[in-house]
């Protein structure tokens, strides 16, 4: 990168190379791009919080999926994994402000330190936690029974990871997606992280967004919505499956 002459050089894998403006499109691209992949090196999305609770999100990707939110309007989000529950009062938080909607959320184990703050939040009527598998029977039973006939529901997926385990939940998920709703597969950039520190060599291909291209290729009613991740600056590529 020179900054005098405000020029980017770029060195491909293949060994070929290319120049860009500094400050065109493209140069912008390159470097989001390596940005993504230093910031999660460095645990850039573990410095936020969202009233109170500690977030681990991409502040991009918290926008696009609140732009999601609000133009769907779904009655009832499910997410699975819970952490520490930013995204629980982050999802509940939106809802507050439409005066409608709750966020159903599940993880296979929820801390007691993280239990009792989000009982205690001021948001918690929003807020419904389920600590057991997302993928086990009688967890998707106990899902069911707390959404009422004519709801409109929106699913978002981030516990494990695996691309078997990604894969499954969309299709026990995938059915409670109404048309014009979404469910959406976080951390599919995985497969580009496999080579910085932290990263592990399997996720190229064992990782959501290969979970989500199978899903798509025997279920065509869903289709990837590219509009929320148009900018690049995410952790979510190919992550929103919209129901035709």
């Amino acid at each position: 990168m020179d900054l005098v002459s405000h020029t980017l050089f770029a060195v491909y894998a293949d060994g070929t190379t290319a120049t860009f403006p500094l400050y065109g499109l493209e140069s912008f691209r390159i470097i989001s791009h390596l940005w993504i992949k230093a910031g999660w090196a460095s645990k850039f999305s573990f410095n936020f919080a969202w009233m109170g609770r500690p977030i681990i999100q991409l502040p991009e990707d918290l926008l696009m999926v609140q732009e999601v939110i609000y133009k769907v309007r779904p009655d009832v989000i499910i997410e699975t994994g819970v952490a520490h529950g930013g995204s629980s009062v982050f999802y509940a938080s939106l809802f507050e402000i439409f005066s409608h909607g709750r966020v159903i959320s599940i993880d296979i184990e929820i801390r007691s330190h993280n239990r009792k703050a989000l009982e205690a939040h001021p948001l918690k009527k929003r807020i419904t936690l389920i600590e057991a598998s997302s993928t086990a029977p009688d967890t998707l039973q106990a899902v069911r029974a707390l959404i009422s006939p004519g709801e409109k529901v929106m699913v978002i997926l981030d516990s494990n990871h695996t691309k078997d385990h990604v894969l499954r939940e969309l299709e026990l998920y995938g059915p409670l997606v109404a048309s014009g709703s979404y469910i959406v597969a976080a951390d599919g950039n995985m497969d580009d992280l496999h080579d910085v520190p932290g990263g592990q060599s399997d996720w190229v291909t064992n990782n959501p967004k290969v979970a989500v291209h199978e899903f798509l290729a025997s279920h065509p009613e869903f289709e990837i919505d590219p509009e929320p991740t148009r900018l690049g600056t995410t952790y979510w590529p190919d992550g929103y499956l919209r129901r035709k």
